[in-house]
């Protein structure tokens, strides 16, 4: 009996363990690089990894780079750190699903070594399938783990055809899946759709918050910065 006890409890640590990714902690050894002066400071590089949303689309075709969450990000983390030298690499293509981000994760994203990698694809992986989704995920994120390099993963942000207060709805299961990804790798969260439900649920719809049916408009963006701003806190 003593022998599962020990057992038990050990898993609880390491899933514990885990979790403890998932807030403030996680990025104390960037947060302590950015708090740097020169000559003592380097050069951080945050790569922003996905499709149409992180690179900007707003009402195809129209492209709003510096209204989308990873300059909007850049913008918060100058303020909060303002001797920090801070990349902001955008490597996201509009349209494209985590399968064709995989194809080019070596080439495009490792190339520019990312102090913090962010991967925002389920939204246009309902195109491909949880499954597929799930191994084209993966396969970044280990690529990624094997470097040494700090990862957050998104949640998908929200489609205006899609009920977000609807259980079971398609956006929801790759929301879950990219929870639980985080969770199995130990990798960062930004709930980017727990947001714009929460939004539903208290407004009625998310309106206000797109630039079309599925892009965010500015203050949609800022949202998801927020989400991402804890890490850096």
């Amino acid at each position: 009996m003593k022998k599962y006890i020990l057992i038990a409890l050990t898993l609880l640590t390491c899933l514990s363990k885990k979790t403890t990714a998932q807030d403030s902690s996680y990025l104390r050894d960037i947060k302590l690089q950015l708090q740097k002066k020169w000559p003592a400071n380097r050069t951080i590089n945050l790569v922003f990894h996905g499709h149409s949303v992180p690179a900007g689309y707003g009402r195809t075709p129209e492209v709003h780079t510096f209204d989308a969450y990873p300059y909007l990000v850049g913008q918060e983390l100058k303020k909060q750190y303002p001797y920090a030298v801070i990349n902001i690499i955008v490597t996201a293509i509009g349209g494209e699903n985590s399968e064709q981000g995989a194809k080019r994760f070596k080439k495009d994203v490792l190339i520019h070594k990312p102090d913090v990698l962010f991967i925002d694809y389920a939204l246009n992986d309902r195109k491909i399938g949880l499954r597929r989704s799930k191994s084209n995920m993966e396969k970044m994120i280990r690529a990624a783990l094997r470097r040494h390099i700090k990862v957050i993963l998104l949640t998908p942000s929200a489609d205006e055809q899609v009920n977000l207060l609807q259980p079971g709805n398609e956006l929801e299961g790759f929301a879950t899946q990219i929870r639980q990804l985080a969770q199995q790798y130990g990798t960062g969260l930004a709930d980017s759709y727990t947001r714009f439900k929460q939004i539903e649920e208290r407004n009625g719809n998310i309106h206000e918050y797109m630039a079309q049916s599925n892009h965010p408009n500015r203050k949609g963006h800022a949202l998801i910065a927020e989400e991402i701003m804890k890490y850096f806190r």
